[in-house]
């Protein structure tokens, strides 16, 4: 798992990505948990950056919930922002700042938007086609998945640098990179205009010996 020395390498390289792009009202680092790879994603949450992003992702409702209450308080501990995946009734209950879709929920964004105007609204996807209906549907902002090889995906092709520099390009949404991202090959995004990086493993705390 990642030192402190290469979280902290993503994180500043995420923040220079988000400056470049002047998205800078949005989060530039974003950490997603999931039920497989962080079955305690507590001490990656308050290893977090000032500002970053949480999204919270559980497919039991009950497990959901507690992550969710436990997460809020210590968003609020660490200046963290918190979103929560798939349950605005969830997201609701613990204050959170906003709302994640699944490219499968994209349209019920606008519904969202229009009943929490303030909150901030992003949503998966994994092709230039889903941006653009996010784009559509009202969502804030798209994480664009996979960009290289990852463990959450293993099964689906990689868009690559290329594929992502151009679909950043003409992207009319601000886009954040997820999938195999680390702070190993983070400098390969450069100059490509994003709001930021999104990760898992990456920012994942070192186990204490």
């Amino acid at each position: 798992m990642p030192d402190t020395l290469q979280r902290m390498r993503l994180a500043r390289a995420a923040a220079q990505l988000n400056a470049q792009s002047r998205h800078t009202n949005l989060p530039s680092l974003v950490f997603l948990t999931d039920d497989d790879r962080t079955p305690d994603p507590l001490p990656a949450i308050a290893a977090l950056p000032r500002g970053a992003l949480v999204i919270i992702r559980a497919r039991d409702p009950a497990r959901r919930r507690d992550l969710a209450h436990t997460a809020a308080r210590l968003a609020q501990k660490h200046g963290l922002m918190l979103s929560i995946a798939g349950d605005a009734s969830l997201a609701a209950e613990v204050s959170a700042d906003g709302l994640h879709l699944a490219e499968s929920e994209i349209e019920k964004a606008g519904r969202y938007r229009s009943a929490n105007p303030s909150r901030l609204l992003t949503a998966a996807t994994h092709s230039a086609h889903a941006v653009v209906r996010a784009h559509l549907a009202g969502v804030h902002a798209v994480l664009l998945s996979p960009i290289f090889a990852t463990a959450s995906h293993p099964d689906r092709a990689a868009f690559g640098l290329s594929r992502l520099r151009t679909i950043a390009r003409t992207s009319p949404i601000p886009i954040y990179a997820l999938g195999g991202i680390d702070a190993e090959n983070v400098d390969q995004l450069k100059n490509i205009p994003l709001a930021g990086i999104a990760a898992i493993g990456a920012l994942l705390p070192k186990p204490s010996p």
